[in-house]
């Protein structure tokens, strides 16, 4: 794997891990770090590559009797990305990737949410990354556990769309347009 590859899958291991380790709050529930993760997961020369975020802030509005006023909000620490490959950690956040100096932050915001069926959601919302807002829209499956929920999902972006990879790094066959960031948050009471 070469040097800028492996710079990238750490600027997008560190994004998501930073998802994880937070703050997450559904009334009166409380994020349980040791049961929640966001990573993401991309290709680079055609081969996976997972890295994770170890900052994230999180609030979560569940409204189980009237899903349509539920909310939820994620920002993302893009300095806390942790790829395979420690060395490349510094490397994603120069501009060429996440731009991490003027745009320490990603977020989520959701505009709507809709029940599809039993513990399961569509969320449709705004993902705003190195100063780009894109609309998007997941799926996202909730459930009791222990005295808390469990929230999980994955959702599909193009990194192009929001300008990480400039340069040579814009060439797809390197690494792959699609990254998908996966997550599982976990609350208690």
């Amino acid at each position: 794997m070469n040097f800028q590859m492996k710079v990238f899958l750490r600027l997008i291991g560190a994004t998501l891990l930073s998802m994880t380790s937070g703050l997450v709050s559904a009334g009166n529930l409380k994020l349980d770090a040791s049961k929640s993760n966001v990573q993401i997961t991309f290709k680079q020369m055609e081969v996976p590559v997972q890295a994770n975020f170890k900052h994230f802030l999180a609030n979560i509005d569940l409204n189980e009797k009237q899903i349509e006023l539920s909310k939820a909000q994620v920002e993302i620490d893009m300095n806390s990305l942790e790829l395979p490959a420690p060395e490349y950690n510094k490397e994603v956040q120069k501009k060429e990737w996440f731009n991490a100096l003027q745009f320490p932050k990603a977020t989520f915001t959701s505009t709507a949410m809709k029940l599809i069926a039993p513990g399961k959601l569509q969320v449709n919302g705004n993902l705003s990354i190195k100063g780009k807002v894109v609309a998007t829209s997941f799926p996202l499956t909730y459930k009791a556990e222990g005295n808390g929920q469990s929230f999980e999902g994955s959702l599909p972006i193009k990194r192009l769309a929001f300008g990480i990879g400039e340069g040579e790094w814009k060439d797809t066959s390197m690494v792959a347009d699609e990254v998908v960031i996966k997550f599982k948050v976990v609350t208690t009471k």
